[in-house]
């Protein structure tokens, strides 16, 4: 309880302080939160998305230059 009590009075010792705490935890959670999305989308993708099959019409395209 005390340690709980010592967070507190670091982060919420005003109102300034407690939303800049506020915002600067959702920004790195929304950023944690894309990271983690965008795995979990490119594992699941694998092998379908551009970045995975660009190079078969990029060699095409070179060829028939």
């Amino acid at each position: 309880s005390h340690a709980l009590t010592d967070v507190r009075s670091i982060f919420i010792r005003s109102n300034r302080v407690m939303l800049g705490t506020v915002f600067v935890s959702a920004f790195g959670m929304q950023l944690a939160f894309d990271a983690g999305s965008d795995r979990v989308w490119d594992s699941i993708n694998k092998g379908r998305q551009w970045k995975d099959i660009k190079y078969r019409y990029v060699e095409k395209a070179e060829e028939e230059e």
